[in-house]
C-alpha cells in the first residue's frame, strides 16, 4: 500500500546576483495517513520553500512527490492546481483574511470560489469558527479581531474544503507565546479529531517537541530531531 505523502530525491536551488543557492538537497522523507509532523531549521535552511514543494506551490528542479501512489508533479498545471484546492489547506504566519469581510465570510470563501452553494458554505464556515473557538466573532471583521483570532479564523478558512493534508508555516510566529499556545493546541485537536495529516513549519522549539514527529532541515536534508 503507497504511503499517504512520499518524497523522493527532491532538489531546488535559486540563483541570486547570478550565483547558484542550493536549498534543498536531495530531501527524502515519508509521511503516512493522520501524522502530526514538526519540521524546524535555522532560519534559512529552506523550510518555507520545503513546504511550498509539499503544498505543490513550488516545483522542484528534480525529485518526485506522491500523494497516495500518485506521482503530483507529472500532471498538467491545472490539475495539480485542482489537486492543490481540493487536499491540501494551508496556514501562513500571516493571516492574510480580506479585511471588507467578515470572519464567517472570509472561512466561506474557498468554497464560494469553488462555486460550492452559499447557504451550505455558510453554514460550514460557521461550524468551524465554532470549533475554534469564535463563535461570538463570526461577523466581526479582521480589524476587529485580535492576532490569535484571526489566526484561529485562518485555520477555520484552511479547513474549509476538508482537505487531507494540512501545512502550516510559522502559524504562531507572529503571537505571544500564550496565544500561540492556543494555536499549538488547536492544531493538536485537529489532527486528532479530523484524522488530517498535519506539517507544521516552525522554530518554536517548544512546539516542534510537542508533536508527535519531529523533524529537522539541515544542510539540504530532512534528519529526525533530537
Amino acid at each position: 500500500m503507497a504511503a499517504f505523502l512520499e518524497v523522493n530525491n527532491v532538489f531546488k536551488s535559486y540563483f541570486l546576483n547570478g550565483k547558484r543557492i542550493d536549498v534543498l538537497k536531495g530531501v527524502k522523507l515519508t509521511i503516512e495517513k493522520g501524522e502530526l509532523v514538526s519540521l524546524i531549521g535555522a532560519s534559512g535552511s529552506g523550510k518555507s520553500t520545503f513546504l511550498h514543494v509539499l503544498g505543490t506551490l513550488d516545483a522542484p528542479a528534480a525529485g518526485t512527490l506522491h500523494f497516495e501512489g500518485r506521482s503530483v508533479f507529472e500532471m498538467n498545471d491545472a490539475d495539480v492546481a485542482e489537486f492543490r484546492n481540493r487536499s491540501i489547506g494551508f496556514v501562513f504566519q500571516s493571516h492574510y483574511l480580506l479585511p471588507e469581510f467578515t470572519a464567517a465570510e472570509n472561512v466561506a470563501m474557498p468554497a464560494l470560489l469553488q462555486r460550492k452553494d452559499k447557504a451550505v458554505a455558510t453554514k460550514r464556515a460557521r461550524e468551524l469558527l465554532d470549533r475554534v473557538g469564535l463563535g461570538s466573532r463570526m461577523d466581526h471583521r479582521p480589524g476587529e479581531l485580535s492576532g490569535g483570532e484571526s489566526q484561529r479564523v485562518a485555520l477555520a478558512r484552511a479547513l474549509m474544503l476538508e482537505p487531507a493534508l494540512l501545512l502550516a508555516d510559522e502559524p504562531t510566529g507572529n503571537l505571544d507565546p500564550a496565544t500561540g499556545e492556543g494555536i499549538h493546541q488547536l492544531l493538536r485537536e485537529v489532527n486528532k479529531d479530523l484524522g488530517i495529516t498535519a506539517v507544521v513549519v516552525t522554530h518554536n522549539e517548544t512546539l516542534a517537541r510537542s508533536l508527535p514527529r519531529r523533524l529537522r532541515l539541515t544542510n539540504g536534508k530532512v534528519v529526525a530531531a533530537d
